[in-house]
């Protein structure tokens, strides 16, 4: 089986201020959008912001729960850029959970909740190369 994630959907609970945070805040482009679900090319997969109803119908599922213990990751370039993006994305309905700190491993880390409360790790690596497509290597 290939190594791939190929979609990653987020349920939210209004579509347009969740486009604000992704479209304005982050500065991503739209690629489809209607009513209930937008998605965004990124490098290599899909994100998909879908009314949290329809996802759950979609799923056969009474309802969806809130967020997990999960995070998703946007790595930057350099140490700076954590928290210069973290205070980016508050203007555009983000909210801070973590402000940005060295994390005993290294590098620099803080952590935003986009307006539906999906955890977002703003992320420094010194190890971890980007490319100009943006697409991050592993590095230890």
């Amino acid at each position: 089986m290939q190594h791939q994630i190929s979609v990653v959907t987020l349920g939210v609970r209004d579509l347009a201020r969740s486009r604000r945070f992704y479209a304005e805040g982050f500065g991503w482009h739209p690629v489809f959008e209607n009513e209930e679900i937008i998605f965004y090319q990124m490098n290599g997969f899909v994100l998909g912001t879908w009314l949290q109803e329809a996802l759950a119908e979609d799923m056969q599922r009474n309802g969806l729960a809130g967020p997990g213990a999960y995070s998703l990751a946007h790595n930057v370039a350099s140490r700076e850029d954590v928290q210069a993006t973290i205070n980016h994305l508050l203007g555009f309905g983000g909210r801070i959970l973590r402000l940005a700190d060295e994390p005993p491993h290294g590098g620099m880390r803080g952590y935003v909740a986009d307006p539906d409360e999906h955890a977002w790790e703003i992320a420094w690596n010194p190890a971890w190369s980007i490319d100009a497509q943006g697409h991050v290597t592993f590095g230890l």
